[in-house]
Formats: structure tokens, sequence, C-alpha cells
């Protein structure tokens, strides 16, 4: 027996199937493109969605010497989709977490003077991040389409949604828990839709998914629609809370940070959602199928590996990102360069949505090493700030932070965060911990473990980075060049 695991992120989708013991027995991988129609918007088309969803489990699958038995889904969170409900297509581009075309809307005093009772109900701040303001956007821009929407043709979800949906041949219409808590129409503290968050965004509950437990029996597969399979969905989680759940991270206090697109670091907060003062979110990590909610912390750094990207299809440094750390590894610092990565503005535990990247302390003796290495400074100084407010938040001291994700397989980087944090950073053996946590939760949901002690041992730590000296310095010029770019 074996697990199909669906990873619908956002510059590909990867389809994975993982044996009992946790070996991932094979991979199928289609990149999915992004879409740039103005300074600020990103999208994505959805049929492409399906499309690379399609092919990449049908390469997974094939490559596989075992048959699954279930699904498991994880996905890019806060992206909206919206489909009809009988024909499945879409009628308008999905505005991906990354957009900020909302910006100004949620500047307006309808929203800043309930700011603090949204971030009560949601853990949430306002910001272009999530999908509530841009649901409004689509009302107030897209008035044929959210027609649509109130006459109860139109389904409106997220991109697990949107894939059950499809997955399903249209029977199912649900999100999991923690996919409902991005949205910021989600009340943490009752797990439901709240009421007068709708009112506010003007999203009607009709048209929402029902909310449902992120393991158990949640769906089963149409099999005209989904390459001749039926397969029960057993598993969905949001990517980074799928994270969270792949590296074992299933105990209050343990924090674990994917670099994937973006850095996101969670902290578990077990049973009880905590409210952020530091700039962080508060997010539901999993909910059981008796009701009872595991909560984490999240700081969520919008650029880490799109940074790389940039120094490689922007700036043309690197043919490779694979590249990036010999190059930074060919000069001993950055030379006295600093790189803010605000590539798509800055997020926790800033959240300034126009913010800009900068580098500073250039001279003539830069060269395209000190940048590379600024870049991966700069990524890892991004998490630092996250960090120092999740310890300040958990009042804690986090002594062990587990990583995943493609970026996370650079030595120079792990390294350089390492010393940063002063903190023992530990690697996973299974970097695609995303996908991984999508299996073991569907494992779980379908029966196939004894329970969470035994999913917890399942991805073992491959190798340990030790702290070496912090970098007080570097931390200065870093911070500094923050401060003239964009203010605290």
């Amino acid at each position: 027996m074996a697990i199909l695991a669906i990873d619908a992120g956002t510059t590909g989708v990867t389809a994975m199937v993982v044996s009992l013991e946790g070996k991932a027995l094979s991979r199928g991988y289609q990149e999915l493109e992004q879409h740039f129609p103005q300074p600020g918007w990103v999208e994505h088309q959805p049929e492409q969605i399906w499309q690379a969803t399609l092919a990449a489990v049908r390469e997974a699958v094939a490559g596989a010497s075992e048959s699954p038995t279930c699904i498991g889904i994880t996905n890019q969170r806060e992206t909206v989709v919206l489909w009809d409900k009988q024909t499945l297509q879409s009628p308008t581009n999905a505005i991906v977490w990354q957009d900020r075309r909302t910006a100004d809307l949620l500047s307006d005093p309808k929203f800043t003077e309930r700011a603090d009772e949204i971030r009560q109900k949601t853990g949430l701040g306002l910001d272009p991040y999530f999908s509530s303001s841009k649901l409004l956007w689509i009302k107030r821009n897209l008035p044929l389409v959210w027609r649509g929407v109130e006459a109860g043709v139109t389904a409106i979800g997220t991109v697990e949604s949107y894939l059950v949906a499809r997955i399903s041949g249209g029977r199912s219409h649900i999100t999991d828990a923690s996919n409902a808590s991005r949205t910021q129409l989600y009340n943490l503290h009752d797990g439901n839709w709240d009421d007068s968050l709708l009112e506010l965004f003007e999203v009607p509950r009709v048209a929402l998914p029902t909310i449902v437990a992120n393991y158990g029996a949640l769906a089963t597969s149409y099999p005209p629609a989904f390459l001749g399979l039926e397969l029960p969905i057993t598993g969905m989680a949001g990517d980074q809370q799928a994270a969270l759940f792949g590296q074992g991270a299933i105990n209050s206090g343990d924090a674990k940070c994917t670099y994937g697109t973006g850095a996101f670091l969670l902290l578990n907060t077990g049973d009880h959602p905590v409210v952020s003062n530091e700039g962080l979110l508060t997010t539901v990590a999993w909910q059981h199928p008796s009701g009872s909610r595991t909560y984490a912390l999240e700081g969520s750094v919008f650029v880490a590996g799109a940074a790389v990207q940039w120094l490689r299809d922007g700036l043309g440094f690197i043919e490779t990102s694979a590249e990036v750390e010999a190059l930074a590894s060919s000069v001993t610092d950055s030379g006295g360069v600093s790189f803010v990565p605000a590539l798509t503005g800055l997020g926790a535990p800033f959240w300034k949505p126009d913010a800009r990247g900068s580098l500073h302390g250039l001279t003539r003796g830069t060269t395209r090493a000190h940048i590379a290495r600024a870049t991966l400074e700069g990524i890892a100084w991004q998490v630092y700030c996250a960090f120092e407010s999740m310890s300040a938040d958990a009042a804690q001291n986090i002594e062990r932070l587990r990583v995943d994700g493609g970026a996370a397989a650079n030595n120079l980087l792990m390294q350089i965060q390492a010393d940063q944090l002063q903190c023992r950073i530990e690697r996973a053996e299974v970097l695609e911990s995303t996908a991984f946590g999508a299996a073991l939760l569907a494992g779980l949901g379908a029966g196939l473990f004894s329970g969470l002690e035994q999913v917890a041992g399942l991805n073992r730590v491959r190798t340990t980075f030790t702290p070496g000296e912090f970098d007080s310095t570097g931390r200065e010029q870093w911070m500094s060049a923050l401060e003239r770019e964009n203010g605290r």
C-alpha cells in the first residue's frame, strides 16, 4: 500500500507516491506558469493548475512500484479561485497570494478601524496577502463574474478546494481548517466562517466551501475526471501546515522553517491560539476529526528562493539556482553589501506591502559573488526578524529549528542561518516536507498509521548545522539598509 500526495505550489505541481515507511517511491512534476498582467499583480490560470496536476499525478503513478490507496493534498495558500459549479471552468484567473493589488483597498477606514477586531478573530493583520480582500476586489472590478457568485452558480475556494472539486468531478466543495484560517474570513476561536467578516468583505456564505478536518474521510476521486482513479481523499492542509506536520513537529514548542519561493517559519503552540503582539500570524495548524484544533504562530517571509531566481532570471548572474552556493562561497563575506529582498513587499513582522527591494554598500570592488552572498544573508536576516518576534510572542527560546524546502539544500545558507539565529538547524531527510506532510495526513486519515507518534518519526534529521559566531556588524548593516529604504 502507498499514498498519493499532491503539492500544488506557486511555481509548479509535485506529485509523490509515498510508502508507509515514509519513502518516496516516485515523483512527478509539472511547472506552472505565473502571469503578471500589471506591476504587483500575480495570477494563475486555474485550468493550467488542473492540467499540471494531472500531468504530475500521471507521471508519479506510472513510476511507482505500488499503487496508491488514498490521496493527500497540499497547496499554495490564500490564492483565490472561482469556478462554475456545473462545468468546473473558471470565469477569471486565480489571484495569487503574492498579489498586491488590494493594498489601496485595505487603506479604507472601513477596514483600518476594525483592524484589531479582525486580528483578534482571525490571527491575521490587514494585508493584500490574504484571500478576503482579493474576493472583494473581484466583486468591485468584475461584476459579471461576481453575479455568478451571488446567484449560486459560481463557487469560491482556495487551491485545495478547487482541486478537490476537479478531482471529485464537482461532487465536493470543501476546504480544510488550516486553509480556511488563511482567508481572513474564518474565526479561529469557533472554527467557522465568521458572519461579521463575511459582511465586512461582502462575501456570500453560500459560495464558500464547507470546512472539514485535515484528515479523515473527506471526499472521493471521480474516475472519469481523475485518470481512472477512484481513491478516497483523506488528508488536506495548506503547504506550511503540511510541512510542519511532515517535519514531525506535532508537539507544542516544535518549530520548522520551509525555504521555498518564500520562507515560512512556524511554531506549534498546541491547543491554544496565541494572537501575536509582534507582527506574526496565528493560524490553525491542523484540525483533528474530533473537531479539536492544533494552532501555530507563523512568520511569513515573502521572498526566499525567489531572490535566487531573481539573480538567475533577472540579473543573469547564474544559469541555475543551485549555482548560487558556489558563487557566494567564493568570497568570505559580502564585502559590506546588504540586500533587502523585498521584491513583493515585506511580510512578517513588518507588513509593508509597498516596500521595495534594495542593494546597499556597493563599491567599485563589489562583484557578482558579493551580491550572491548578500542575497543569501538577506534571506536569512528576514527569517531572523521573524524568529526574534516568535520567541517574544511565545515567551520561549527556540533552540532547535527543523528546515526543509528547495533552498534548504544550500549548505551555506543554512550555516548562515544557524549563525544568525544562534540555534541548531536540523535539515530533514525529506526536503519536500509539504508533499510528505500531505501524505502523512492522508495515511493517518485512512487509518494506515497507528497515530501521531508513529507519523512524527518518519522524517528523520539528515544534517545538523551548529551555530558559530554571531555577525553583529552584518545585522546592523542589514537593519540599517532596511530602515533607510522602508522603515520598520
